[in-house]
């Protein structure tokens, strides 16, 4: 570790003050359906004080069991909310911030500005897909805080400082990625007793660390089930039909790819060698983010940290002269930048996930009806106090449901008349472009009730 920090800490401010600019600043940040559910099932929590255990919003699976693993994401988003979409923008913010200032501290207190600065960069950037105002943005803190701690436990070849314990509940009651964190913790461990000259001391102290650690996510208001949960999310067969479960796609060049690519270059040249142990952690994170798309955030913020010892060995942090001027500066700008993010109005129109204008055109009786609508605008449903046929709570409609709903949408001519018939379904709303509008307009007792350039609305006669 270098004897001076203060190059670290400004490095590290400076990330924070891109990262949280970036997030409390883009309009992608909203471009999810899931924000305007996550938003009303914390509003539910606070309003019955209670943590939602049934879905109270759909018609096809009202009162059904949901495990709303995300509940303590959803009330602090559903708090953000008072402020309005600016209130959302400020809170995910703060949170990317957290995460850059953790992961580039962490990088550059072991190694040299520009080689920390392009692999902070290149694993940030790995973010940017998932920069979404989603519960998961809410755990990427403590990610890159457990992380960091395993890390420097390795580093300096002891056991990780139990205060990371105190990570785990919270992170459990936020988002199913805590999995992920014990996954890490383990591994690293099996690093330890390899590496380490004193093997049954280091086994009997990172083992005594996982138990607590695994213990304590059980704190949460399902218990085992909570911990068994996001292995069932992983296990469900449907995902595939979801975007973000999906493979990731290389047709395009993305930061991912190009993270990849410098990477290969980087290793490739034999001059930074990385432990087997320590390398095979690393290439299993870039497989799990090769096969689901949304795994390439847990890359983008564990492997510079998990990278930054080996890299070190080459490029090592070197002391520099204290300028604390410029840690100042940053702190002050992104307070600056955060402030004028909760001043400024956010306005939303329609967009891929928001039919606002087809929404208006429906008449409230008919809102009040069943609807078979696009999976994209199951959300925003929800959000204006419409029972919606699906929307992206997977783990709530389960592998049979989605199939059917896969077979409705491609489309199929006998699975839509089933559907339509046994859920009693009066009028749809989905995309334009969605293959399903065009076999609804040839189907017989159906017409076109409004379109515009995003939305289709059909209504039964």
């Amino acid at each position: 570790m270098p004897r001076s920090a203060s190059p670290a800490l400004i490095f590290a401010l400076f990330a924070a003050l891109a990262a949280g600019v970036l997030a409390a600043f883009s309009p992608g940040l909203l471009n999810d359906s899931d924000t305007y559910w996550h938003i009303r099932a914390g509003e539910w929590m606070l309003g019955h004080g209670q943590v939602l255990r049934a879905d109270p919003f759909s018609y096809t699976a009202a009162g059904a069991p949901w495990h709303t693993q995300e509940w303590l994401a959803e009330i602090a988003m559903a708090l953000a909310w008072r402020g309005g979409w600016p209130g959302i923008h400020l809170l995910f913010g703060f949170a990317a911030a957290l995460t850059a200032f953790v992961t580039a501290y962490a990088a550059r207190r072991r190694v040299d500005l520009v080689p920390a600065l392009v692999t902070t960069v290149l694993g940030l950037a790995c973010v940017t897909g998932s920069l979404l105002a989603r519960p998961h943005m809410l755990a990427l803190p403590l990610l890159a805080l457990w992380t960091a701690g395993l890390v420097t436990a390795r580093d300096e070849e002891r056991t990780p400082p139990f205060w990371l314990i105190l990570l785990m509940p919270l992170w459990a009651n936020l988002h199913g990625s805590f999995a992920f964190g014990l996954a890490l913790a383990g591994a690293l461990a099996v690093e330890a007793v390899v590496e380490s000259s004193t093997r049954v001391k280091a086994g009997l102290l990172w083992g005594i660390f996982l138990l607590l650690a695994g213990a304590s996510a059980l704190l949460t208001p399902f218990g085992i089930q909570g911990l068994l949960f996001p292995f069932k999310l992983s296990g469900m067969s449907s995902l595939g039909h979801i975007g973000e479960w999906q493979p990731t796609d290389f047709s395009a060049l993305s930061p991912f790819a190009i993270a990849l690519l410098a990477s290969l270059f980087v290793f490739g040249s034999g001059k930074v060698r990385v432990s087997p142990i320590r390398l095979a952690l690393v290439l299993g994170l870039v497989a799990i983010a090769l096969l689901h798309s949304r795994h390439q955030m847990l890359l983008g913020v564990a492997a510079p940290m998990l990278l930054a010892p080996a890299l070190a060995k080459s490029w090592p942090a070197r002391d520099q002269k204290d300028q604390p001027l410029f840690a100042a500066l940053a702190a002050i700008l992104l307070g600056i930048a955060m402030v004028t993010r909760l001043m400024l109005p956010v306005t939303r129109s329609d967009d891929a996930i928001t039919p606002a204008t087809a929404l208006a055109h429906v008449p409230r009786m008919l809102r009040e009806l069943p609807v078979l609508n696009d999976y994209a605008f199951g959300g925003y449903l929800i959000w204006n106090g419409v029972r919606p046929f699906i929307d992206s709570r997977a783990d709530l409609y389960g592998d049979i449901f989605l199939g059917n709903y896969a077979d409705v949408t491609a489309p199929d001519k006998d699975a839509l008349a089933a559907t339509l018939t046994f859920h009693h379904v009066r009028w749809t709303i989905f995309r334009r472009e969605a293959p399903v509008v065009k076999l609804l307009d040839a189907t017989p007792g159906w017409h076109r009730f409004y379109a515009d350039k995003l939305a289709v609305v059909h209504v039964l006669d």
